[in-house]
């Protein structure tokens, strides 16, 4: 057996079995990582080598936006001004089929528009409109898969704190995958409101009609708690691809921004400030303490000959580039079924990125159907995190198999996204090479 075939089954079996017996992913890959430097980089030597190749890849400034972005989101939460938004979108809609999915819809947009963290999202809405849906008379699976689909849009509309991680481990422009993004991610959410819109029209005892809170004007509270959103969002973007910032500064503005939204509306208190602050070290913290694992396993995959072996097989199969690509992306649909999306991300861009790069493949384009995988890896059963999610905020009748189903059209249209972007790369791309 070739040295290669050994080293890829022990460190990626090693690996695989320790996520599935359940321990933090971080310590999973820092003990396989430790056992790989021991057995390839030589020992104690290799030990050493293991804590300074550790220290050198944190000491990066492309990472710096991924705390930026998730105190973004935490600012919005703990302040309430999330909520404030949610209301002046409940008041906007009124008199349409499925109105409080469709509210779930447009403000989980523009929450992913403002806010890195998908499983926050995910938990706010589910908490907040879950119950009012249930109240009201709503199918369980027409109320809970709109909040749990919006979530997953969270990777891919700017600011995401994993298009940076991904742009960081896998050397893609992290300026393009935060555009490249947004067109997929928009198109997702239309999809998804088409479909509860049709659905609901179709079969109205799905989602009984209201008209929504009575009386006040509706677009006032759209100018003022909707708008300001949306001017951050603008300014976060605008900054990067006008090239007066880089996408960390870019980061640092727009949580300046949503600090300073925050405090007109008088909802930044001392004690607001201090549990988002506390709240984005804990996200960071996991984020950069994996991310060591990632980059070190990574390394030692490359000096135990494991990453070229592998690459040279996969060039070997004869594939065409299309049918490489289509094959990547099924392993990646595979894996999200479970396991999260940066272990994924670490045991796959090893060998993914050099065969992309080997076959000329726009590293964009490829970097947005990867998101778009991730995505579809937060809804598939049966380790879906948004599907816990959402078992967690949902009353206790609620079964997991009625999670799974709510789940099912949202996944069909994210494949449906997939194979669009992969047919016209300039859904991921245009926007990318208009702007930039």
């Amino acid at each position: 057996m070739d040295g290669w075939v050994e080293a890829s089954l022990l460190l990626l079996g090693g690996v695989t079995a320790l996520i599935l017996a359940g321990p933090p992913v971080a310590f999973c890959f820092l003990a396989i990582n430790l056992l790989g430097a021991w057995l390839y980089l030589g020992g104690e030597a290799g030990l050493q080598q293991l804590v300074r190749n550790g220290i050198t890849s944190l000491a990066n400034f492309s990472l710096t936006p991924i705390p930026f972005f998730i105190l973004m989101g935490e600012v919005m939460f703990q302040s309430g001004v999330a909520l404030k938004a949610i209301d002046a979108v409940d008041r906007a809609i009124r008199a349409v089929p499925g109105r409080l999915a469709v509210v779930a819809i447009v403000a989980g947009t523009l929450f992913s528009a403002v806010s890195g963290s998908t499983i926050a999202t995910t938990a706010m809405l589910g908490a907040l409109l879950l119950p009012q849906m249930l109240k009201r008379g709503y199918e369980r699976k027409t109320a809970m898969g709109p909040i749990m689909a919006i979530g997953g849009i969270d990777m891919l509309v700017p600011p995401s704190a994993l298009a940076v991680l991904l742009g960081s481990l896998a050397g893609i422009s992290i300026t393009g995958l935060l555009i490249g993004g947004i067109g997929p991610g928009l198109l997702l959410a239309v999809l998804f409101l088409g479909w509860i819109l049709l659905r609901c029209s179709l079969d109205p005892s799905l989602a009984p009609r209201d008209e929504g809170p009575k009386g006040g004007p509706t677009i006032v509270p759209l100018l003022i708690h909707v708008v300001p959103l949306v001017l951050i969002f603008a300014a976060v973007v605008g900054s990067m691809v006008s090239g007066i910032a880089t996408p960390t500064e870019s980061g640092a503005l727009g949580a300046f921004a949503t600090m300073v939204v925050a405090a007109i509306y008088r909802s930044l208190t001392p004690r607001v400030l201090v549990r988002a602050l506390a709240g984005t070290m804990a996200v960071s913290g996991a984020i950069l303490f994996i991310l060591l694992g990632a980059l070190t396993f990574s390394q030692i995959l490359t000096f135990s000959g494991a990453t070229n072996g592998i690459v040279e097989l996969m060039r070997s199969a004869s594939l065409e580039p299309w049918q490489m690509v289509l094959l990547m992306m099924a392993v990646l649909i595979l894996l999200g079924c479970f396991l999260d999306q940066v272990s994924i991300m670490m045991m796959t861009l090893p060998f993914f990125v050099p065969v992309a790069q080997a076959l000329g493949l726009d590293m964009v384009w490829f970097g947005v159907m990867f998101l778009i995988c991730m995505q579809l890896g937060l809804l598939t059963p049966p380790f879906g995190l948004l599907l816990f999610t959402m078992k967690g905020v949902a009353p206790p009748e609620v079964r997991m198999t009625e999670v799974y189903a709510a789940a099912l059209p949202y996944v069909l249209f994210g494949v449906l996204v997939l194979m669009l972007v992969f047919l016209f790369p300039w859904i991921a791309t245009g926007l990318v090479r208009w702007l930039t």
